[in-house]
């Protein structure tokens, strides 16, 4: 099975209608999903424990009258609710302890059916559903599965529903290789009006024999119910997809899910983003499965140990191949910047969850990238579904959930890194209506054939002469492909048209760390690296021509060197013209010769080789620690980033500061620095949070004004690395304060 239904060409259409959609609006405009709210799902942790305790927010559903969210909560051993009567300011329900671990939810009447793993180890599994009162938030009864269970769904009606028995394997035995006994099977069960359930109705459905690999060892993954009580059940590991009866359990059809080619990928992780490999013959390895109608149905192709063909495929029920979307959802991901490079040599974005509603008149479906910490949603067009939208999720989105009658979906996300100081999980809500998107707000243009592939944007500097253009460049994260973009900022969303890579004897550059760029006045670029030496990345200068070729490497002195941390440049700005000129770069923190509260801002004349330094005052927080991330020149002053490192509610200091550019009288290095004075430009907070109302993210990192002094700023999205993987790209209005 495979082939493509989505010929390359159809494919760049729709994806460019996707991401360049804002930039003209219909008579009519078509309604969107735009995020209104997230919830921190250890807002719910209960008052005796450990705030930073690991909590995840995975299976998520909601209440019959869509005003409750439900979620699951494994590492907690809960559930947990989420009053959305105002979906705009989700109120703590708190968590609901299970006995163990919680592994899906859904709903029924006023009850919530759980299924709980119990197992004592996964050689030994077990597990029960039970049956909890929504509004008292008590377990009522619970039943025994007789194996750890995984995905819960009802029918259409909720008079029935199915549970997969996995029984997992295990990773560390047999290099998790199948079979691993005992097998996984189906458990059906009949559901009462008041949402309860009888236990005596439980069936378990036998599932051996059936699939081509380790047919001894079936692992149910996923179920779903069509409107004509049918089931549709995914084995991942076993590369199968079974469509059963509901009500007599009997098998309709079985059929393997099959392979795909794959072309215009990324699969090597080298630091580099580049969509021109290919791999043949991939497993799909389906996750996820929703029925589109009583015919057909939907796969997420995660995959597992043996495959991950990065996308979706749509079946009828006999097995054939319907639409497979090979690359595209995940080279569309890519053009938003959310393509996760470090898993460029297994699965990629990794598809995991699905849901799937009707919207007013249209049928949509919605793809979960694990990875990629993205949403796609999708038009069920009956033959070619078309790419609508990508929402940006929390880390590692694992649920999701239609409420169509409120116009509600909502994400449950289950990594957290709370311990780490990095966000928490989150449970994310989004309304569908009349608007623009708000997300993304950078995107980029296809060059040679492919997505130019962009993250962790770091420093921005303007294109003299050309207003609502800038230039941009990549950390360390694209360690390969060290890289210097061009933004059309006057664009709605912004878009990078061009991509330079920076060269060394002909062949990108390696060990840089690029923080921070400047345009020379005979067209070159001055770019600020931050050295990291324990890596053998130095701190450095270079000076690169218009074509991105290293002509100059400028080595810090040892005054400063001499006391260096891995913590430095983060920003390079060009103030005063011919023999004068003379560069100033931000450190980011302290280095070890440095009063604490001060950071460095150094100067250096390239003409006359002189360097110079001032001290800057860092503003004081509770909690996490202060540095700065960019400086900029315009008119008489410089403007700096000045920035904590925390995230969400935690995060407090967001700001712009600028110096007089008199002020700046560089004293020498090694000696007492004269110390500089501040004054506030712009609280960037609420930038952040009303952005795309998500969390504050804590890494903006650059800020620039264009050839005609409109001020832009820009997040560094980490690379999708232990990050939601958003780039905020956005106009910063001074006027009230400049």
């Amino acid at each position: 099975m495979g082939g493509f239904s989505m010929t390359l060409s159809s494919h760049k259409a729709a994806l460019a209608a996707v991401l360049f959609a804002s930039v003209a609006f219909p008579a009519v405009a078509e309604p969107v999903f735009n995020r209104i709210a997230c919830f921190p799902v250890a807002t719910n942790l209960p008052a005796d424990t450990d705030k930073l305790s690991a909590t995840s927010a995975e299976i998520i559903t909601a209440s019959q009258d869509g005003n409750t969210l439900i979620y699951s909560d494994s590492p907690l051993g809960a559930i947990g609710f989420i009053d959305i009567t105002d979906a705009r300011e989700p109120k703590a329900g708190g968590a609901l302890m299970m006995d163990g671990e919680p592994t899906s939810v859904t709903t029924a009447a006023g009850k919530a059916l759980v299924a709980v793993n119990t197992g004592e180890s996964k050689q030994k599994p077990s597990g029960r559903l039970a049956i909890v009162d929504i509004a008292t938030k008590k377990i009522d009864a619970t039943c025994d599965l007789g194996g750890q269970p995984d995905s819960i769904a009802l029918n259409k009606d909720r008079t029935l529903g199915a549970i997969a028995i996995e029984n997992e394997r295990d990773e560390e035995v047999h290099d998790g290789k199948l079979p691993q006994m005992p097998a996984g099977d189906l458990v059906v069960f009949r559901v009462k009006t008041d949402g309860t359930v009888d236990c005596g109705t439980i069936k378990h459905i036998a599932l051996t024999g059936l699939v081509g690999v380790a047919p001894d060892d079936p692992e149910p993954e996923f179920v779903s119910f069509n409107s004509q009580n049918e089931i549709a059940l995914t084995l991942q590991e076993n590369n199968e997809i079974i469509i059963l009866d509901g009500a007599t359990g009997a098998v309709k059809a079985h059929f393997s899910a099959g392979s795909v080619d794959l072309t215009g990928i990324d699969t090597k992780r080298d630091g580099a983003l580049k969509f021109t490999s290919e791999k043949k013959g991939v497993l799909r390895e389906p996750d996820a499965v929703k029925w589109l109608d009583d015919n057909r149905l939907v796969v997420a192709n995660e995959g597992d140990y043996e495959g991950g063909s990065r996308g979706f495929t749509i079946f009828d029920k006999t097995g054939k191949v319907l639409f497979e979307s090979g690359s595209s959802f995940e080279r569309a991901v890519a053009a938003v910047g959310h393509y996760p490079e470090s898993r460029s040599s297994s699965k990629g974005v990794e598809p995991e969850g699905l849901e799937a509603a009707k919207f007013g008149d249209d049928d949509l479906f919605f793809l979960l990238a694990e990875r990629a910490s993205v949403v796609g949603v999708y038009k069920d067009t009956g033959a070619d579904p078309e790419l609508l939208q990508i929402l940006p999720s929390g880390i590692s989105p694992e649920g999701a959930i239609a409420i169509p009658q409120r116009n509600l979906f909502a994400t449950a996300n289950e990594l957290d890194l709370g311990k780490d100081g990095g966000a928490r999980s989150h449970v994310m809500i989004y309304e569908r209506g009349e608007g623009e998107k708000a997300y993304p707000q950078i995107v980029s243009a296809e060059k040679d054939g492919n997505p130019i592939g962009f993250a962790a944007l770091s420093g921005l500097a303007a294109v003299p002469g050309k207003p609502g253009v800038l230039y941009a460049v990549s950390d360390s994260f694209l360690a390969s492909q060290p890289t210097i973009y061009t933004i059309d900022a006057a664009r709605k969303p912004a878009v990078i048209t061009d991509a330079l890579v920076v060269k060394r004897d002909g062949a990108p550059a390696q060990k840089l760390d690029i923080e921070g760029i400047a345009v020379a006045a005979d067209g070159s670029f001055w770019l600020a690296s931050e050295g990291y030496t324990e890596r053998l990345v130095p701190h450095a200068l270079y000076n690169v021509t218009a074509k991105g070729d290293i002509k100059t490497e400028i080595a810090l002195p040892k005054e400063l060197l001499a006391n260096e941390i891995r913590f430095g440049f983060e920003g390079v700005t060009i103030v005063g013209t011919g023999d004068d000129t003379t560069l100033w770069m931000a450190v980011q923190r302290e280095w070890n010769d440095d009063e604490k509260g001060f950071v460095k801002l150094v100067s250096y004349n390239p003409k006359k080789k002189e360097w110079g330094g001032v001290r800057y005052p860092l503003d004081k927080t509770e909690s996490g620690w202060v540095g700065l991330s960019e400086i900029t020149a315009q008119g008489d002053s410089v403007y700096i980033i000045e920035r904590d490192n925390l995230v969400g509610d935690a995060a407090k200091l967001k700001k712009l500061y600028k110096v007089a550019i008199s002020d700046l009288k560089p004293g020498k290095l090694g000696a007492d620095l004269p110390v500089v004075k501040k004054t506030e430009a712009h609280d960037f907070i609420g930038d952040l949070k009303s952005a795309t109302n998500g969390y504050v993210l804590d890494k903006l990192e650059g800020f620039a004004f264009d050839a005609s002094g409109k001020a832009y700023a820009v997040t560094d999205n980490d690379g999708v690395s232990d990050s939601s993987g958003e780039t905020l790209f956005f106009p910063v209005n001074l006027t009230a304060t400049n």
